[in-house]
């Protein structure tokens, strides 16, 4: 079972630069929805959040809001921790 990591973005986004940097740091494969190019993903994101704020992070259902570096190591760190049992 690999991780699912979905990560909505926006085009102009530096802080979204920031986690996809971040998670490439560990190599950890994800999606990108940049809602700026997909009106269906903005929507879904709006529904979901009741807002529309990127970037917005889901590690296996786990959502994560902005970069919060220590939020997504302990959403890895968790998925890892599940896989090696």
């Amino acid at each position: 079972m690999s991780q699912v990591i979905t990560i909505y973005t926006s085009t102009f986004c530096p802080v979204c630069s920031m986690v996809k940097s971040f998670l490439d740091s560990f190599e950890a494969p994800y999606k990108e929805v940049n809602v700026d190019m997909n009106p269906v993903a903005m929507y879904q994101l709006i529904s979901k959040t009741k807002r529309l704020s990127v970037p917005q992070t889901v590690i296996n259902g786990k959502r994560i809001s902005g970069f919060n570096p220590e939020k997504i190591m302990q959403a890895l760190f968790y998925q890892k921790k599940t896989l090696c049992k």
